[in-house]
């Protein structure tokens, strides 16, 4: 077996590249490149943290071993008082924690439940991955961009709601599924009870947690046993998709 070093190899990338491709694809990247230095949304004054939310952050720590362990929770504590995590928020949250700002960073802007830009009071998130696909989630993800008059991805002009197609919502027994900011799902979604969601959220009132039993759970477990819980549904045959994408 013929060994070789990697240490030419290594020490190639650190060198300024000439190659046209790599070049390329700087100038001309396949997504776009985040702003190093974005204009700030928040001013210095604003960027802080009560001393209430400092000693919940300080209760984050101590559960985990190193202050990397609390940023999570730090985070979503940071979006829950901001609304979203512009980079000087992260960066509050890695000086709050005494971590590098490239690991508060990467964590915010791998989660998609962590919103880095200002979304609508209601942030509508339809599954449109495989099994949704097919059980109708871009047939309800086209029909609540018809009824609010935004597209994927954008904010309707009273602020009120954002829509999102996103990946597997981890529901598919009960397909098609949307999930109202991060928090309740609705499930067996229909157009019907679409229009019944945006009333009910234009008078402020969010979808309670639905417990939902499985048909083929019913007869095993005698029905639905929640009693610590609003609402209680059972999976149904879902619909076959009129759209596929």
């Amino acid at each position: 077996m013929r060994l070789f070093s990697l240490a030419p190899l290594i020490r190639s990338w650190e060198k300024p590249t000439n190659n046209p491709a790599v070049s390329d694809f700087i100038k001309h990247p396949v997504v776009p490149l985040p702003d190093r230095f974005p204009e700030p949304v928040f001013s210095e004054e604003d960027l802080v943290f009560t001393d209430a939310e400092k000693e919940r952050i300080e209760e984050f720590q101590v559960q985990y071993p190193t202050p990397e362990g609390a940023v999570m929770k730090t985070l979503w504590l940071a979006q829950e008082k901001f609304g979203f995590l512009p980079p000087e928020v992260i960066r509050l949250v890695a000086d709050t924690l005494g971590i590098p700002f490239s690991l508060a960073y990467g964590v915010a802007t791998f989660y998609t439940q962590y919103y880095k830009a200002r979304k609508g009071a209601y942030v509508l998130d339809v599954c449109t991955c495989f099994s949704c696909q097919l059980c109708g989630g871009y047939d309800m993800l086209h029909y609540l961009e018809e009824k609010l008059g935004v597209r994927e991805g954008e904010t309707t002009e009273d602020g009120l709601f954002t829509i999102q197609g996103v990946e597997c919502l981890g529901a598919c027994g009960t397909a098609p599924i949307l999930q109202v900011t991060n928090g309740p799902y609705v499930h067996n979604l229909s157009r019907e009870k679409m229009d019944a969601l945006i009333d009910a959220l234009k008078n402020g009132d969010m979808p309670p947690f639905v417990s939902v039993t499985l048909p083929q759970d019913e007869d095993t477990l005698d029905g639905n046993r929640r009693s610590d819980v609003e609402s209680t549904d059972v999976g149904r045959t879902p619909p076959i998709a009129e759209t596929l994408e």
